[in-house]
């Protein structure tokens, strides 16, 4: 079942595993709604020298990109070679 409440927030068990939603006025839940994934997400930690990390934060900010977009893209570029 959903409703709306007075703040115009839709709250709805989803058809995934009784997880609930909460939605503004529009839309639904859905199966597939939402960013599709690009890969697995695997956590690591990564040490690197300071200069290092400093490029890295350079080159998101300049770029508009995340850290993991940045690191993303370096690999992808060293491993499609």
């Amino acid at each position: 079942m959903i409703e709306l409440n007075e703040n115009g927030f839709k709250v709805g068990v989803s058809n995934k595993d009784g997880q609930l939603g909460f939605l503004y006025s529009r839309g639904g839940l859905r199966e597939g709604a939402g960013r599709k994934s690009i890969g697995a997400t695997k956590k690591i930690s990564l040490t690197l020298p300071d200069d290092i990390w400093e490029k890295l934060e350079k080159q998101g900010i300049e770029h508009r990109m995340s850290r993991s977009e940045v690191l993303r893209q370096i690999l992808e570029s060293y491993y499609s070679s």
